[in-house]
């Protein structure tokens, strides 16, 4: 399992390749930057760490990019809250 999370830009999703699954966080674009909507992990592969995986990889793109977000997800809201290091990509 690779964890590098890709943007699919096609879908509107970051993407993370997980033992012949795909787990990914949508978003779309607002002004100043983007707003993540929602993470889904295939049912066969949750409680293994991938969502957060997912959620760092996705957020570590996010900001070598140099982009602010919103969070509209509950699993990315607990995140962050339990990593406040991120704190500093959500838009004001």
């Amino acid at each position: 399992m690779s964890d590098a999370v890709r943007d699919n830009t096609a879908q509107h999703r970051f993407e993370l390749d997980a033992d012949g699954g795909v787990a990914f966080v949508t978003y779309r674009a607002i002004p100043g930057g983007l707003y993540l909507l929602h993470t889904e992990t295939p049912a066969a592969l949750r409680g293994r760490g991938i969502a957060t995986r997912l959620a760092r990889g996705t957020l570590d793109l996010v900001r070598a990019r140099g982009q602010k977000i919103r969070v509209g997800c509950e699993f990315l809201i607990e995140f962050m809250r339990r990593n406040p290091e991120f704190n500093d990509l959500l838009l004001s």
